[in-house]
């Protein structure tokens, strides 16, 4: 080739290249326009978050100190109940000096009390008896001298006379008690209450160190009144007065009856703690089948 040619044509290509070049910086600082105006935009809106966040968090901190405000008033206040509670209580609950035991006894004999007295069907029972025995009473000819049997006297009420002996037995006036459920269930025995009656009797007759006396009035209960809310507790106290009069086998089967029948019941992980006492399983053992 021509070398002039050649020249000639290297010169007309260089204002071309250098056209590209320039073309392509333009673009370039455009695009880098537009980054910056993108970097501006967000650091704007970073801004415009932070300070809302910054007041959400002031917020935050003075609902935090207006409730611990609130927490120390209110702290404040029962501190000083409790301290008039304290000046006025302190007195009385000094002068108690009864034992843990009696102090347990008592508090079970008060629950089961007030398990009694919300017995309302119980109460309309008693009501309707004493209603019947007072219209008999009123229809029948005089009585001699000695009473008619299994008829209460005139003016005798069913829940009077069981509250009386409740309250006899809680006082620790056992005889008054044993008398008072013993005319309860010969004139009331067939009431809501009559099996409670009869547990008691055989549970003031535990106190007493009378087991024997005491296994026959449980016995009562199972017999006569087998499905009512005394009877796991009547289980369960057969098995204690057989125990203490050195029966082991028969307490122990006494306690795996209990289980059986009434796996629930409250009695029934005490009766499970006296068998594990006894070195025993407190799961019944299987019948064995013929």
């Amino acid at each position: 080739m021509n070398p002039r040619w050649l020249a000639l044509c290297l010169l007309a290509a260089v204002p071309v290249v250098s056209l590209a070049q320039r073309k392509e910086y333009v673009e370039l600082q455009r695009d880098i326009a537009i980054l910056q105006d993108q970097v501006r935009s967000m650091s704007k809106t970073l801004d415009e978050n932070f300070t809302r966040l910054t007041v959400l968090v002031q917020q935050a901190l003075d609902s935090v100190n207006k409730a611990n405000t609130s927490v120390v008033v209110l702290e404040n206040n029962l501190r000083e109940r409790m301290r008039e509670q304290e000046r006025t209580v302190s007195k009385p609950v000094a002068d108690i000096g009864a034992k843990v035991d009696d102090m347990a006894t008592e508090l079970q004999a008060v629950k089961e009390s007030m398990a009694d007295v919300n017995a309302r069907f119980g109460k309309l029972e008693q009501q309707l008896v004493d209603m019947a025995n007072a219209v008999r009473t009123l229809q029948a000819p005089p009585a001699p001298p000695g009473g008619v049997p299994g008829v209460p006297p005139p003016g005798l009420s069913a829940e009077a006379l069981y509250q009386d002996a409740l309250r006899d037995k809680n006082g620790g006036n056992f005889d008054l008690a044993l008398k008072g459920f013993s005319e309860y269930l010969q004139y009331f025995g067939n009431t809501e209450l009559a099996p409670n009656a009869q547990f008691y009797i055989g549970e003031i007759h535990y106190q007493k160190s009378e087991l024997d006396q005491a296994v026959a009035a449980f016995d009562l209960v199972l017999e006569k009144y087998p499905e009512n809310n005394k009877t796991p507790d009547a289980h369960y106290m057969k098995g204690m007065a057989l125990l203490k009069t050195g029966q082991r086998n028969k307490a122990r089967d006494e306690f795996y009856t209990l289980i059986k029948r009434f796996p629930n019941a409250g009695v029934t992980g005490k009766a499970k703690e006296q068998l594990r006492a006894l070195g025993l399983s407190p799961v019944p053992p299987k019948a064995k089948r013929r």
